[in-house]
């Protein structure tokens, strides 16, 4: 009986090292650099790398413009009046890009990155066995989230710390003037995006942003108070209000250029470690919309938050290299290795799967949510039919795009 007994666990540990072996092949076959024969005919023939090369190209100087128009209209539409894009157009424009931004991550990137993963070159133990691009496009969005939590985290923290310090400062000011900021005592008494106690969720981060972009509209669509009460809500207040909007728009500027650079890095990456045309081509347009209204919201922030001029030049500059450095990253990365081998699949479905959770999270939440769930859109009855046309429109319009690619 003990003969048996001290057999059971050598035949256990046995099979779990034939199976600990059989992992380890599958895993040394999959980053594998050599051409692969079997690879999928349909994935070959979208494979063109000199084509891919022309194509980042263009995508490093697309993404660079805009981005440079996007940062740069905030900063000097203040002098002039026909920068302003405060109206409805421009509005139902940022909703068209959050349609394309939203169908390039769901009906472009996402199966691009299935197919890559799930190809006939790769083991079927583990990529045919498990949803990876799925997996990975949920991980991807949600540690965008989490990012986006822990700079908010940051902001209250460092709102609540600047509010105390005001606080203190200004009750002398208040025992000899009874004006207060326009601000605090509009409304409910909380700042555009804020809940009680100070605090900000993501969503308000992202829509106090667009908030300042609108902050001297005088529009007749908007609600009876609303635009009046918040019209000139930063220029107006006195003392501490002052004061404590601008630590505010500071941080807020610096919150979100930490999640759009973080964002636009890894995107960067993705466009340029693929070899696939296909899947550059809808890129390109996505990013561009994406790098220009982003830019325009960071811009808002740090036109707001009265940064020196040296200061501004390098934030504006360093968020409109971001996305063009991550792609000639990408491409150093991918010229070291075959473009037809195991590991290029594994490398851009990877990346693809990331940049498929990042896009679909930032067009939810930097774009849709912000703007398609504020206050003046629930407004103005116009405006939210434009917006919900331009928005079905862009997803449309791209989406279309896939019969043809």
């Amino acid at each position: 009986m003990s003969f048996f007994e001290d057999l059971v666990p050598l035949l256990y540990f046995g099979k779990f090292r034939v199976h600990s072996d059989s992992i380890l092949q599958n895993l040394s076959q999959s980053m594998s650099n050599m051409t692969c024969g079997s690879i999928d005919e349909g994935l070959e023939g979208s494979r063109n790398e000199s084509y891919a090369l022309i194509l980042k190209l263009i995508a490093i100087a697309a993404i660079l413009v805009t981005g440079v128009c996007g940062v740069a209209i905030p900063l000097v539409g203040k002098k002039y009046r026909f920068l302003r894009t405060d109206s409805n157009a421009f509005v139902a424009a940022k909703a068209f890009a959050a349609g394309v931004i939203l169908a390039t991550g769901f009906v472009h990137m996402l199966p691009d990155a299935t197919s890559s993963l799930t190809n006939p070159c790769l083991p079927k133990f583990p990529w045919s066995k498990f949803p990876f691009s799925g997996f990975i496009a949920m991980m991807a969005a949600l540690a965008t989230l989490l990012a986006d939590f822990i700079g908010t985290q940051y902001y209250e923290r460092k709102q609540e710390k600047q509010s105390q310090s005001v606080k203190v400062d200004s009750l002398d000011s208040v025992s000899e003037s009874s004006i207060v900021s326009v601000e605090r005592r509009a409304g409910n008494g909380k700042v555009f995006g804020e809940e009680e106690g100070g605090a900000m969720h993501i969503v308000g981060m992202h829509a106090h942003a667009a908030h300042h972009r609108h902050s001297h509209s005088q529009e007749k669509g908007a609600c009876e108070g609303h635009m009046s009460s918040h019209g000139h809500s930063h220029s107006h207040g006195i003392g501490g209000g002052d004061e404590e909007g601008g630590v505010r728009h500071v941080v807020v500027s610096q919150v979100l250029e930490l999640g759009i650079v973080s964002h636009s890095v890894i995107i960067g990456l993705s466009l340029g470690v693929s070899h696939s045309p296909y899947t550059i081509r809808p890129l390109i347009g996505a990013l561009s919309f994406h790098q220009f209204f982003e830019g325009f919201a960071l811009g808002g922030c740090i036109s707001q938050a009265h940064f020196m001029m040296l200061k501004t030049t390098i934030m504006a500059c360093f968020f409109a290299l971001t996305t063009p450095l991550g792609i000639a990253i990408g491409i150093a990365v991918s010229s070291s290795y075959n473009p037809k081998s195991p590991r290029a699949l594994v490398i851009e479905g990877i990346f693809d799967s990331i940049s498929a959770g990042i896009l679909v999270y930032m067009a939810l939440v930097d774009l849709i949510a912000a703007d398609l769930l504020s206050k003046k859109m629930s407004c103005n009855v116009r405006l939210q039919v434009m917006s919900y046309f331009a928005l079905f429109l862009g997803a449309g319009s791209m989406s279309s795009l896939a019969i043809w690619a």
